[in-house]
């Protein structure tokens, strides 16, 4: 089977830059339509949970039509959406366009990190989807910035319309490339596969794992660090944001390095250091005395997490082999859930007691976390073809 990873790569930047676009656009956009900043916020919800209920639908449709023809498809909408959003007249108008817009691109991932799982034998898996990661890092740590001095430039309806250009141009490519493939046998059993996964003892652990993971981390530790040093330090929005892009410093390290890691430590070893990393970093922020102590963390941050979170992307590609886009799919609804559920459960401690005791919270839950997945047995050797 083909493997266009650059191509797969510069899709997942293109979905990136959709989740990342509006992060400084939310005051324009909320002044363009004369509304605040918290109206404007629904937005990012907007994208958000068409991109995670969507899922239910995407994974069974990829196994029977085949992973890389409904991910090209699917960018290819998402990117007309995204161009279509320019257009739009009011707030209401535009959360509809980004609800299209997070549904659309919400196939894209989870089915190509699919395809890969057909495409690479298990003991190489993890140093592909770390290639595949690549595009998306770079949309972290490129898109925020550059969306920002577009919409400055020339209003914020440009930064939609050079994001959807994006999408537009990797999918039409990805379709382009897979023109001369043979479709894919029938196969999956459709949503029934579900069921099948859910079965299995393997499969119900590897959903828990990516319900805390997006818990703890997704919705819990991470979306609060900015706020954190905004509040404690009294750092500008701009330079809270440069502090976080650290993060995508170092998981484009891992990128680099994933497939020497995997061979270094095995995936126990991955997690656990990986896993124990993470615990030790975020308690580092939850004690920081300084913004500078903040940065440190942020730069190990990235690799820490790919370490152990790489390990279960991977476990997810073999959980089904009969039905990868499936299985796939359903590791992304169970992190979609748990960031939301994390987000509020993590927000309301923040109110009730302070940011500092919710990074020991996360801190230790990770802790527990990487102990649990540790005892797991590894995903099999299985197949893929190479």
């Amino acid at each position: 089977m083909h493997l266009p990873i650059g191509l797969m790569a510069f899709g997942g930047f293109a979905v990136g830059a959709g989740m990342r676009l509006l992060d400084p656009l939310l005051p324009m956009v909320a002044v363009g339509f004369g509304t605040t900043v918290s109206a404007a916020a629904v937005l990012i919800a907007a994208f958000a949970l068409p991109y995670g209920a969507g899922q239910i639908a995407t994974g069974p449709l990829g196994d029977r039509l085949g992973k890389m023809r409904v991910a090209s498809v699917a960018l290819v909408l998402y990117g007309l959406v995204s161009i279509a959003s320019a257009s739009a007249q009011g707030l209401t108008d535009l959360t509809i366009m980004r609800a299209l817009a997070g549904l659309f691109a919400g196939a894209a991932i989870p089915l190509m990190m699919a395809h890969i799982g057909d495409c690479v034998p298990y003991a190489e898996r993890q140093g592909a989807i770390g290639k595949f990661l690549t595009g998306m890092v770079f949309a972290q740590l490129l898109v925020g910035p550059i969306s920002g001095v577009l919409g400055e430039a020339l209003g914020w309806q440009s930064s939609f319309i050079a994001a959807g250009l994006v999408a537009l141009g990797a999918g039409a490519a990805l379709f382009w490339s897979q023109r001369q493939t043979p479709p894919p046998p029938r196969g999956g059993g459709g949503l029934f596969g579900y069921v099948v996964l859910l079965r299995k003892p393997a499969g119900r652990r590897l959903l828990g794992l990516a319900l805390l993971d997006g818990a703890l981390l997704f919705g819990g530790a991470f979306p609060f660090v900015a706020s954190f040093l905004i509040e404690r330090f009294g750092l500008s929005a701009a330079a809270a944001g440069l502090v976080m892009a650290g993060f995508g410093i170092g998981a484009f390290v891992y990128t680099r390095l994933a497939r020497r890691l995997v061979a270094r430590f095995g995936e126990r070893g991955l997690l656990g250091v990986g896993g124990g990393a993470l615990a030790g970093l975020l308690l580092l922020i939850a004690l920081a005395w300084h913004w500078w102590v903040v940065l440190a963390a942020q730069l190990c941050i990235g690799l820490a997490f790919f370490m152990f979170h790489g390990v279960l992307q991977a476990r997810a590609t073999e959980a089904l082999p009969e039905a990868r886009g499936t299985a796939v799919s359903a590791f992304a609804m169970a992190l979609f859930m748990g960031q939301s559920s994390g987000a509020l459960l993590f927000g309301a401690l923040i109110g009730l007691a302070d940011y500092r005791v919710s990074f020991i919270v996360a801190a230790l839950g990770v802790a527990g976390l990487a102990w649990w997945a540790r005892r797991q047995p590894a995903a099999g050797s299985g197949s893929g073809s190479g």
